[in-house]
């Protein structure tokens, strides 16, 4: 027997040399988390399966093909309108970063997007799969042409606020309680510009169309709430994707690079502990659910040695942990992020979670209940979409990043205590993914990648070395650095899906892959059986100006209350006075 050290010194030599091994033989070897060699087989994990079939490159003999990407009247025009309405694109983004709107409630941002594809000839449905936020738009010119999708975001996150381009930390908005100071909501993952260049990308390529008489058909879909992992992986169960040729989806980085490797799978899981609330100053008897959400949260920490393989990820906050120090809280929750290469090994570790949580509820005698608020599978990639899309990239160029923009960038670094390096101002080469899967990030794109083809592809908006979810991320979204981006990205996107209308032999490749790696595999969403999407109720203004109805039919509205029902705990019999 050997150390982890050696074992990991072990598994690197046997990837380097000998027979190429399968990421699924990988994974194994770093670690099953629990599943067995058994259950690691492409009939027990097909999500897994696929993904393995889309590393089987050799990163060494790689060379990405060229004269896949053409030059034509039609990509020609849709460039060239990205650039002459520059300043609307840009403009579009600074509108939403400055709303900065928090998941499922997007209001404005929502309607600043469809307005601007309802200007460049689109009809817009609002009320996709029952999220009011959610909208769909499409143009269509001519018959049987392909049906082309891109993906829209625009929603912020919590605590992320800053001031546009400061280079140190500056919140926009700074909530002033004496007892809990914190920051308001921030385009942190650069929604606004994600949101902003697709829109502008399917605007370009209908306008496209229409000049150069190319039928087509392009669908614009406006996804709510993607930072919790909510609209879209809803909405593929009901259908809302079906149809489709092709799916484009970019996403705001610190690199210009796209890719074919895939993503963790995720559940997404809250778990609401029930006790009884009682003075602070007389405790006994009270039950505190605060103590069980620390309970768990301490006991799900000591998973991370034994039951979590390099490609698991867990992660988890007290979203409600009580109100003042001389109550005892009644109710308190906990929410988890569980994270695996695919959505079999996501519920092996879910499993694991819910068990610490009963152990919390029985320890502190209180009771437990936990809701699955959202679940996604990981990303199928497509090799020969990633190949088109690249080369496009590479002959559009690097985003235009000015002197400002790097000036930004080289502040922010220092802020972070990160090398001054600026923008990654190139397009980065194209690589296969890395063999040995090693977990990362997720996202609600994953499920609609196992319906229809799609391309994902990340665009510099934030400086080199820093991360998305910062507020370093908020200060460059709609600043020099991400106006940059929007532009670029929007290029990258409209050009491929360009390609796809007037090549049928790439759109077909890119079809043909999809239906290879999916042979044998049915998808079917990793929702639990029943789920209602969680939902607020939007301002009676956004209902009419939408022209929808509330609440939408599939959901329960109100939601059932959460109320604790639970008794004192009993010390036992009382005790004889002491004489």
């Amino acid at each position: 027997m050997c150390d982890l050290h050696d074992q990991h010194e072990h598994n690197e030599a046997l990837i380097a040399s000998g027979p190429r091994l399968s990421r699924r033989r990988i994974m194994q070897l770093l670690g099953a988390a629990g599943v067995t060699a058994a259950a690691m087989t492409a009939e027990a994990d097909p999500a897994m399966a696929a993904a393995d079939d889309a590393v089987d490159t050799d990163p060494a003999a790689y060379r990405a093909p060229e004269g896949l990407a053409e030059d034509s009247p039609a990509k020609s025009s849709a460039l060239d309108w990205i650039g002459s309405n520059a300043s609307r694109i840009t403009g579009l983004n600074a509108e939403i970063w400055e709303h900065a709107e928090l998941s499922l409630r997007e209001w404005n941002s929502s309607l600043a997007e469809a307005g601007f594809l309802e200007r460049a000839g689109f009809d817009v449905q609002f009320g996709t799969a029952g999220f009011p936020t959610a909208f769909t738009a499409t143009f269509t010119y001519g018959k049987g042409g392909p049906v082309l999708g891109f993906s829209g975001e625009y929603d912020a996150l919590p605590g992320l606020s800053q001031s546009k381009g400061v280079g140190h930390h500056d919140p926009r908005e700074y909530v002033h309680d004496p007892f809990a100071p914190s920051y308001g909501p921030g385009h942190g993952c650069g929604h606004s510009a994600l949101g902003t260049a697709a829109a502008a990308a399917a605007a370009a390529v209908a306008q496209a169309a229409k000049k150069h008489k190319l039928p087509v058909t392009v669908k614009f879909f406006g996804s709510t709430a993607e930072e919790t992992l909510i609209g879209k992986t809803y909405a593929v169960s009901k259908g809302v994707y079906e149809g489709l040729d092709a799916f484009l989806d970019w996403h705001p980085s610190t690199a210009n690079a796209t890719g074919w490797g895939t993503t963790t799978a995720m559940t997404a899981v809250t778990f609401t502990f029930l006790g009884v609330a009682g003075h602070g100053g007389t405790p006994l008897g009270n039950k505190s659910a605060l103590d069980a959400a620390v309970m768990m949260a301490t006991m799900s920490e000591f998973l991370r040695e034994e039951n979590l393989a390099p490609s698991g990820r867990l992660h988890w906050v007290i979203n409600n942990g009580g109100d003042i120090p001389n109550v005892t809280p009644e109710i308190a929750e906990i929410s988890y992020y569980v994270r695996e290469g695919s959505p079999a090994r996501v519920q092996v570790l879910l499993d694991k979670v819910i068990a610490v949580s009963e152990a919390a509820a029985k320890a502190s005698q209180t009771k437990v209940q936990h809701r699955i608020t959202s679940a996604c599978w990981n990303q199928l990639p497509s090799k020969s979409f990633a190949e088109l899309l690249h080369e496009n990239m590479r002959q559009i160029g690097p985003p235009r990043f000015s002197d400002e923009a790097h000036t930004l960038a080289k502040q922010l670094q220092e802020s972070l205590g990160l090398p001054q390096q600026g923008m990654h101002a190139k397009v980065a080469d194209l690589t296969p993914p890395n063999p040995a899967f090693l977990g990362g990030g997720s996202t609600d794109v994953a499920d609609i990648s196992w319906n229809v083809p799609t391309v994902s592809m990340g665009a510099a908006l934030a400086p080199i070395g820093t991360k998305m979810h910062t507020w370093s991320t908020a200060s460059c979204a709609a600043a020099a650095p991400g106006q940059a981006a929007v532009v670029a990205a929007a290029k990258y996107l409209a050009a491929t899906a360009v390609d796809l209308i007037t090549q049928p032999a790439r759109l077909k490749a890119v079809k043909d892959e999809f239906k290879e790696r999916t042979k044998g595999v049915r998808w079917k969403t990793a929702l639990p059986d029943g789920y209602e999407p969680p939902m607020y109720e939007p301002p009676a203004w956004f209902l009419k100006k939408t022209g929808q109805k509330w609440p939408p039919s599939n959901i329960t509205w109100p939601p059932k209350r959460v109320v604790s029902q639970e008794k004192f705990s009993s010390l036992g019999p009382e005790l004889s006075p002491q004489v």
